[in-house]
């Protein structure tokens, strides 16, 4: 057969494809894709893009990927991918992939920080590394130092850092870009259940037959899920329902049966509306409700996580900005929210709120409230109060959107439909994100629709392993693995004993989140951070403070990266790394399972991976530089101890924390496990053993491995934290035999439904004899009684065994809301994401298929507006708002759509940094920045 090289690979993906989908495959064909893979070695991986957590097949040859495709064998995809899917392999092959480090050097070849950079070796990279972090250090101590975490570290790379970090530099000062999606789910999973991560599963998509989509485009987010929901939908049309709700129609529209486009934070009023049409319609599932929940509330002048106002003023914020700054500490309430909380009786519309709970642990404070209280809530959220009030599209009639706020009430109370309800940054990245997050489960548990087969609200994960690293591993500046926290005693002692660590070295103060680390750098608080698998100075909001303090300060900042985008641009010294395939690894998706993969190739050129750059580094320190008095953080001298536990003060971390005797002794390398399944090959493990590139290292010597399996290792000893304790994992090898198992996993089966007793062990183990659910979560379970006023007496708690709670939260208006500018700043600014990119666009821009596809951020606008500002498509527009601008092209007949006042543009192009106009607020809980919401004026450049 005579057949080109192009055709070769048409027909070897049709038949993939075919295989996929169980169709006959001709003889012919299947002789010409055998022909075409010849010499291929496949091995099962994971996506390396969103939190859906896709399985994939990967080929290699002569060290390099040459092939993807979606592994049938996935319960998640069931073999298909979505259109970044398909290009895993190509994001590793960038022609300005970068290969050696690269420090900014005068012509002297010393460090300059106004200098270019200048290709250096590793030892001199973490020379000048070493050097900037001990100075930085010995100043201030061990908060004067951050690492820039990540969702999209490997589970491993997550773990080594939080070992690092906290056990060997005393510091809590590492939060994962985890914070800028999925902190507000969190929070909401807290103070809700009193544990992290969502009840059910992705087979509730089939099992239901309600879905409401709630400020997730899930068509362009989460496609593959998607297409189940969509598959759900056409084999029962007339049964499956499918409700898309945002402030913008978009392609999950195409599908539904009906749309609702709401004011922005206004998704608040919707939930208080629903949960007093469920009282009044006597829908609430009273026997669930009195045996499993109780009904609480919290504090409302928390105020939006920006700027402390007076430090803000000190540095030089303009005018502008502290317009919006100052409603931190003081606003006006206005005629909205004060029906909104005419309930508390503490405001009338013109009052001035005092912030009192802006600070601190004040805006998590809530307390138990009879239902009574509930009810008095939720009674001023009428149908035409919330329709008033919510509508997002001027050109709707209000009786048309009183209809659909009826209907959606119709289906929510319906007891004979299933009900799932699915989010992700509409809700999350939202000034009242754990409000949000807290309501719409209200909403599930007064219906009793909630950890069953086919009803549950759940939180959709933005990142690959969003779950399985930052929240689990705990990768967060309060967290510790398993859900513990650094904060409690009793797990940093846990901890201590885990880790081998002398008792009183963990440092007990929660550390800097993610946007107060910028904060902190601008401050001269922080002065040397380290990027790891992200890329902050183009993912942070008003970022044009964060990249002038970067770059005219005082301070170090070092980057790991395989791409020169923004925050490398932005450093001082770039470190080389190995992209998803070229190391072994491990992701945790949204519905808690856990997916493990072999490393296929060696990184090109000097790149090494993120683990070796931490071990390597650690081996720079000495336990006498590190578990020293540290009166600045209050931490003591733990060396007597150490040395007593038969550390001496000249051991290293490396060899403290990495390089354990029992590490070498039980992980062995080579291991049986790295054969492929096909060939019976062993894989590459460049931290075991070095590679054929022999790298020069650290210490000037061809680095020859560390010769045990440190991946296998640090798994092991990280999956002890959660046995036992509703965490639970299963062993390293047994995971790269399966297609991931969904956690808790007990005698070696895993949880499709958490709280319930019919699919979870620990729900047995905790529920009363005869009741079917048990929210057992250790979490505050235990809160003060009051009123809507506040709680009775703070100090008297009251313990909630097995309870859920049932959360008031009022409706309360964005701090820039364009309905009550009186400066010119009148649309709304929404961000996000495309189906093409990913996040920043670093690995994606540079795949020609993609970037052809989207080659630049659109600023996506309603044809009325344009009109009238006399826009045509395409035309250079400047996006202002109070803290910058950018320029980018209108686009009126887009895949979205947004109501008049409204525009969305996408973070993906750098050229279009949109984070120099979005709005550092957050949700004073999660800390969560509001990247939905911001006011701008849109002028013709």
């Amino acid at each position: 057969m005579s057949i080109t090289r192009r055709d070769f690979l048409k027909t070897t993906a049709a038949v993939a494809a075919a295989s996929a989908a169980g169709l006959t495959i001709p003889e012919e064909a299947k002789a010409a894709a055998n022909a075409a893979e010849a010499g291929w070695q496949w091995d099962k991986a994971v996506c390396r893009f969103c939190g859906t957590g896709c399985g994939i097949m990967i080929a290699t040859k002569g060290n390099k990927v040459v092939a993807v495709k979606g592994d049938p064998e996935s319960p998640v995809n069931r073999g298909i991918n979505c259109i970044k899917g398909y290009f895993n392999a190509k994001i590793m092959y960038g022609a300005d992939r970068l290969t050696q480090p690269l420090l900014r050097l005068n012509e002297k070849g010393e460090f300059d920080k106004n200098a270019p950079f200048r290709p250096v070796s590793w030892k001199r990279a973490f020379d000048e590394m070493e050097r900037q972090f001990k100075k930085y250090y010995n100043e201030l101590g061990p908060t004067g130092v951050a690492v820039f975490g990540s969702g999209q570290y490997t589970i491993q790379e997550g773990y080594a850092a939080v070992k690092l970090v906290k056990g060997g530099w005393r510091s809590n000062n590492i939060d994962p870009n985890a914070r800028h999606c999925m902190a507000s789910a969190v929070v909401g999973f807290y103070q809700t259940f009193g544990i992290d991560e969502p009840a059910g599963c992705y087979d509730d998509i089939e099992l239901t037959d309600t879905v409401f989509v709630w400020g997730a485009n899930m068509a362009e987010m989460h496609p593959i899920l998607w297409s189940r929901v969509s598959d759900a939908k056409l084999n029962n049309p007339d049964k499956y329902y499918v409700v898309n709700l945002s402030t913008y129609r978009n392609r999950c529209s195409n599908l539904a049966d009906m749309e609702i486009i709401f004011r922005p934070n206004t998704d608040l009023a919707i939930m208080n509306y629903l949960a007093r049409e469920i009282i009044k319609r006597n829908a609430v599932n009273w026997d669930f409700v009195k045996k499993h929940t109780v009904f609480a509330t919290g504090f409302v002048d928390t105020g939006y996580g920006l700027r402390d106002p007076k430090k803000a003023k000190a540095l030089g914020y303009s005018e502008k900005e502290m317009q919006t700054i100052r409603k931190q500490d003081v606003k006006v309430v206005t005629d909205e929210e004060a029906i909104a909380l005419s309930a508390i009786g503490k405001w009338k519309a013109g009052d001035e709120m005092v912030m009192k709970h802006n600070k601190g642990k004040a805006p998590f404070l809530h307390w138990q409230i009879s239902f009574e209280e509930f009810k008095k809530a939720v009674e001023p959220y009428t149908l035409d109060y919330t329709a008033k009030v919510a509508k997002g599209d001027p050109d709707e009639s209000l009786d048309s959107f009183k209809r659909k706020l009826q209907k959606l009430a119709d289906l929510y109370c319906d007891p004979n439909r299933k009900a799932v309800s699915f989010w992700t940054m509409g809700f999350n990245q939202h000034v009242r994100g754990s409000w949000i997050n807290e309501l719409v489960y209200t909403v599930h548990l007064l219906l009793g629709k909630q950890a069953a087969p086919g009803n549950g609200a759940f939180s959709l994960t933005g990142q690959p392993s969003a779950c399985g690293t930052a929240r689990e591993v705990g990768t967060f500046a309060h967290r510790l693995p398993a859900d513990m926290l650094v904060a409690n005693p009793k797990h940093r002692k846990i901890t201590e004993k885990m880790w081998k660590l002398p008792e009183g070295t963990l440092n007990p103060k929660v550390g800097s989140h993610f946007l107060k680390i910028m904060r902190d750098i601008e401050e001269g608080k922080i002065k040397w951070a380290w990027v790891h698998v992200n890329n902050p100075w183009q993912n942070t909001a008003n970022a044009n403070h964060w990249l002038k303090a970067a770059r005219t300060m005082d301070n170090f900042i070092v980057v790991n990266e395989c791409y020169p985008g923004v925050s490398a641009r932005v450093a001082d010294l770039i470190l080389p790394v190995a992209m998803i395939y070229e190391k072994w690894g491990a992701y945790g998706n949204a519905e808690r399972r856990t997916q493990h993969w072999r490393q296929q190739v060696v990184a090109p050129g000097m790149a090494m991976t993120d683990i070796w750059t931490m071990a390597e580094f650690a081996k720079r320190f000495k336990l006498k530089e590190v578990w020293k008095e540290w009166p600045q953080a209050n931490l003591p001298n733990v060396l007597d101890k150490a040395k007593a536990m038969g550390y001496s003060e000249d051991d290293t971390l490396f060899d403290v924390l990495f390089n354990r005797p029992e590490y070498h002794k039980n992980f062995p390398w080579p291991d049986p496990i790295a054969k492929n399944p096909q060939t019976g090959k062993m894989h590459p493990n460049t931290e075991a053993e070095g590679d054929f590139r022999n790298v020069v290292g650290s210490d000037g010597k061809v680095f020859k491995g560390y010769g045990f399996f440190i991946q296998k290792a640090l798994w092991e000893e990280y999956r002890k934290f959660g046995l036992g304790h509703a965490h639970d994992l299963a062993d390293f090898d047994t995971y790269h035999k399966v297609r991931g198992l969904r956690w808790p996993v007990v005698n070696g089966r895993e949880t499709k439904w958490r709280f319930n007793v019919n699919y979870d062990p620990y729900a047995r183990k905790h529920a009363k004899p005869g009741e079917q659910f048990a929210f057992y979560g250790p979490l505050l379970k235990a809160t003060p009684k009051g009123t809507l006023q506040g709680p009775v007496n703070p100090k008297k708690k009251y313990p909630l065994p097995n309870k859920a709670k049932i959360f008031f939260r009022p409706f309360m208006v964005h701090p820039e809301d364009p309905k009550y500018d009186n400066n010119g700043y009148n649309f709304w600014l929404c961000t996000g994401r495309v189906l093409e990119h990913w996040h920043s666009g670093t690995m994606t821009m540079r795949v020609p298929e993609l970037y052809r596809a989207m080659p630049e951020a659109l600023c996506y606008m309603n044809p009325k507006d344009a009109k009238e500002l006399g826009l045509q498509r395409f035309d250079l527009v400047v996006i202002e708002s109070r803290r910058g601008k950018v320029k980018a092209r209108v686009e009126t007949r887009g895949r979205n759509k947004p109501p008049r006042g409204l525009v969305f543009v996408p973070w993906f192009d750098e050229k279009v940094l949109i984070n120099k106009v979005c709005l550092d607020a957050t949700c004073p809980m999660s800390k969560e920045t509001d990247y939905k919401k911001a006011a701008v004026k849109i002028y013709k450049a």
